[in-house]
């Protein structure tokens, strides 16, 4: 098997990433109501002596679900073990990770609705009854082994909650969805980013930053360090609004946070299928872009802002787009 190859940058990137990431709740901007109830459960949890239910998170990517994973785990004082769904592909590897846990443990799972339906059965056991039911061997040499699991918390995520099947998310004691933030509530997150980073930001640098972010804190982030680029260059000591701008107008990021792939998806379907409806596939062909990416990363947000709509016969814009996109509508063409 050939080594994994990992860069220094990216390995530099990933440690960044990490020293972002608030380690309790008090830390964690935004997601309040979602904050207070989790406060209450493991409060609860931890004066009764017991391990959390079960959690699971869902919504658009980079709103904070894995930090709010390691978050728990540290709350309750436990130790987190991580994998994802497409990296459990048979039963064993399940049984791997299960078998590693301690007491209290948290088991994090992203992606968990990309778990194969077989696998997904031996975890319903797991999460209920804290048994581990496999079978070995084969055909008439099978045989099937109980194996008792310590008290743990499942933590699941899922930028897909409609493709988790009722038994798995059933078995889910607390389920949360984490929304797109305040322009206010990503204002804080890049200055918190900015001291985390020892690079200052204005006040008003950090505003538009966060205007132009889709709601998203991965992405406000991402785009800190951009402008932080841009600013380091032009031999700046504090990241102003006029850098800001300049950076993020060469990054192709909008007053609104829309970007060049936003602008493909709304003009493909002004253009190319005046307006919709249209089918996902065939709007994810007509701008070469993958069918699921166009679903959980760029289309919460634009139907969101209402610039787009979901329809039984397919995606099409609104009245909105036209006038973002200063496009005359198909009503005044006719």
């Amino acid at each position: 098997m050939a080594k994994r190859v990992v860069s220094s940058d990216k390995l530099n990137e990933d440690n960044t990433e990490s020293t972002l990431r608030p380690i309790s709740l008090s830390e964690y901007i935004g997601q309040s109501e979602l904050k207070e109830n989790l406060d209450i459960f493991m409060k609860a949890a931890r004066m009764r002596d017991e391990a959390l239910d079960h959690v699971l998170l869902y919504g658009p990517p980079g709103l904070g679900k894995t930090t709010m994973a390691y978050i728990i785990a540290n709350e309750m004082g436990t130790n987190i073990k991580t994998t994802s769904g497409p990296a459990i592909e048979k039963s064993g590897d399940l049984a791997a990770v299960l078998s590693t846990l301690e007491p209290g443990d948290v088991l994090f799972i992203d992606e968990i609705h990309r778990i194969p339906r077989f696998v997904e059965e031996i975890l319903y056991s797991a999460m209920e009854d804290f048994k581990l039911d496999i079978v070995v061997g084969t055909d008439a040499s099978s045989r099937s082994i109980s194996i008792d699991l310590p008290r743990f918390t499942l933590v699941g995520a899922t930028t897909r909650a409609g493709d988790l099947t009722g038994p798995l998310r059933d078995r889910f004691g607390i389920v949360s969805r984490l929304n797109f933030y305040t322009h206010d509530e990503l204002k804080d997150i890049v200055l918190r980013t900015s001291r985390v980073l020892d690079s200052p930001i204005s006040e008003d640098a950090a505003y538009e930053l966060a205007k132009r972010s889709r709601g998203t804190p991965r992405i406000a982030n991402r785009l800190f360090k951009r402008v932080r680029d841009f600013a380091l260059v032009e031999g700046k000591k504090e990241i102003d609004l006029d850098i800001t701008d300049v950076a993020l107008d060469k990054l192709k990021v909008d007053a609104f946070g829309l970007d060049s792939t936003d602008y493909s998806i709304l003009e493909a379907i002004i253009d190319k299928f005046s307006g919709g409806p249209v089918g996902i596939d065939a709007l994810a062909s007509s701008i070469g872009e993958e069918a699921s990416t166009i679903e959980d990363v760029y289309e919460p947000y634009l139907l969101q802002n209402g610039f787009l709509k979901r329809t039984s016969r397919g995606r099409m814009v609104t009245e909105k787009t036209y006038k973002y996109l200063k496009k005359k509508s198909q009503d005044t063409l006719f």
